[in-house]
């Protein structure tokens, strides 16, 4: 994948940040197919997080400090990979990430899963100004993009596909990103 569009802090190479986020949605991938869930970091210093898990009836919703052992009881609970659902967070951490899911999208009435990440870049910060996140997903299969890398419904349509109202550019056939005020 091919991340030139984001400006990051020079703590952290392009390259990686790349190779962690194919990281990221491999291993939150495999995890997923065994038990629908969500992350979300909750506090500037990525220590918090939130914990989205999908039953058949309801959806849980925890809250730790990735320190806490209740995080590993919790994961455990709920038939979770312990090590990998940490590395996933561990990997998140490391790069700022937000936030990871999968989201449904539906093509010929044939429902297909994407994975939806966020970043929120920390190279600067300006008080009173809104918050800014760049939004990546991988697709599960090839997507249509225009000249220009906008991200199209169809081939034959020619109509823009937004994902929560925003409009996406490609990386490569299967990824695309957008720069949102919204991390979900």
């Amino acid at each position: 994948m091919r991340l030139s569009c984001f400006h990051v802090a020079p703590k952290i190479s392009l390259n990686i940040i790349t190779q962690t986020l194919d990281s990221i949605h491999v291993f939150y991938e495999k995890l997923y197919k065994l038990r629908p869930f969500s992350f979300e970091f909750t506090d500037k210093t990525f220590e918090k997080i939130s914990i989205e898990i999908y039953t058949d009836s309801l959806k849980y919703i925890y809250g730790f400090n990735l320190k806490e052992k209740r995080l590993n009881d919790t994961l455990r609970k709920y038939n979770l990979d312990v090590e990998q659902t940490r590395h996933v967070a561990g990997l998140m951490q490391s790069i700022h990430c937000t936030w990871v899911n999968n989201l449904d999208y539906y093509v010929a009435k044939n429902q297909h899963l994407l994975t939806f990440m966020s970043i929120r870049p920390r190279a600067f910060y300006f008080p009173f100004t809104n918050k800014k996140y760049y939004i990546i997903t991988y697709f599960s299969q090839p997507q249509y993009f225009d000249k220009n890398g906008i991200l199209f419904d169809n081939r034959r349509q020619r109509q823009m596909r937004r994902i929560n109202n925003d409009v996406f550019r490609r990386i490569n056939d299967k990824v695309a990103y957008t720069i949102s005020d919204r991390f979900r």
